[in-house]
């Protein structure tokens, strides 16, 4: 499968977490930023005849910051310049985008299929400590829009380990969500980023995070709970109704191809890595020219191959497929790995079977140190 990731960096707020591309969106040139995406997706396909693309995944940044004309030029200009096979088209989006329908209108009129919505938490206190603007009730009319648009394949994201997060905030948004009864959801435990408000505020001792064994528990709560509702987990962070599973997302995990446009965005070809510029105005010089906007590109050595369908392949329940690694580098996983894997089964961080290896449920908690071990020299 291939897949393409669209960025629109755009926000209204920036969240006190987020380390994604993105600027403030007042006083941007969006207008100029949609037509030079659209040029991006013309001049990149034309060179790459052969692909066509399965999954969409449009994120940022904040994509529903685009006013429905901006969407609807968007995504007309997408629908007549990819190769897009129609299987899945994600958009993401914040709930305070999408408390009227005209948005959702445009997105569903263009095939959008799938929506991941930006929750973060239910707890009012806690929206405000982080950074984000929309408030609970506003999920909720959120929520209703989209089913009433049409929608009806819907996940939503929930972050762990907050500031002033306790284990029965978390327990109530895990409820709270769950309650919801949609189809997917995705969970992540809080990551310090360089050049966040929250690593500054670290940096001087200002930031109160939960320990790290509550941050264990809330993990631990959260495999219980989506696994009691029907919706098992798939990935490290992922819970899908079965059916419902990403299908974006799992061409990261099984290491396909997969294009990106947009300011910073990031593409896997061939055996070939590249990146976007990042600026704004170093995405759009070289467009206004006639040329990508590719910052810096790099072909992958056999070894980085490997290591890569191994680390990104453990992320999934699935675990990585024995058959399909022989298939791919022309040699046994066995032979590269035979002892590590030994070592991680006996430790009780590995599970092996005929066919798979897959991280334990202990290894999920040690899972760097896991991936670590499948390092292998230059000269593989």
């Amino acid at each position: 499968m291939t897949g393409a990731y669209i960025h629109i960096p755009f926000c209204e707020h920036i969240c006190y977490y987020c380390d994604f591309n993105k600027v403030f969106l007042a006083g941007q040139p969006v207008d100029d930023y949609v037509d030079c995406l659209l040029q991006e997706m013309r001049l990149v396909t034309a060179a790459h005849p052969e692909k066509t693309i399965d999954t969409l995944y449009v994120g940022g940044g904040t994509p529903t910051t685009l006013t429905p004309a901006q969407l609807d030029r968007l995504l007309t200009g997408m629908q007549e310049i990819l190769p897009f096979t129609g299987q899945e088209f994600t958009f993401e989006a914040n709930p305070n985008d999408l408390l009227t329908t005209d948005k959702l209108a445009v997105l569903h009129a263009h095939g959008v299929n799938r929506l991941s919505i930006g929750v973060q938490s239910f707890n009012d206190d806690v929206l405000k400590k982080i950074g984000r603007i929309h408030r609970s009730a506003d999920v909720y009319t959120a929520i209703a829009n989209a089913r009433k648009v049409g929608f009806e394949n819907i996940s939503i994201d929930l972050i762990f380990r907050l500031p002033g997060q306790s284990m029965a905030d978390f327990t109530d948004s895990l409820d709270k969500a769950i309650a919801l009864d949609l189809p997917h959801y995705s969970t992540y435990s809080l990551i310090l980023e360089r050049k966040t408000v929250f690593y500054n505020l670290m940096r001087q001792g200002k930031l109160h995070l939960p320990s790290e064994d509550v941050e264990a528990d809330m993990y631990e709560l959260a495999l219980e709970k989506f696994a009691a509702a029907g919706r098992p987990q798939y990935e490290i962070s992922n819970f899908a109704r079965p059916g419902y599973e990403s299908q974006h997302n799992l061409t990261y995990w099984r290491n396909d191809n997969y294009f990106g446009f947009g300011a910073g965005a990031s593409g896997y070809l061939g055996k070939e890595r590249y990146q976007n510029f990042g600026p704004i105005q170093q995405y759009l010089t070289p467009l206004h020219e006639g040329h990508v906007p590719v910052l810096q590109r790099h072909v992958l050595p056999r070894s980085e191959q490997i290591e890569e369908e191994m680390f990104l392949g453990l992320r999934t329940v699935a675990g990585v497929d024995k058959a399909r690694f022989a298939a791919k580098f022309g040699l046994p996983m066995a032979e590269l790995y035979g002892t590590t894997i030994a070592e991680l089964v006996a430790r009780g961080l590995l599970a092996e079977d005929e066919q798979h290896i897959h991280l334990t449920r202990r290894g999920e908690f040690m899972g760097n140190e896991v991936f670590q071990a499948f390092l292998l020299d230059d000269e593989t």
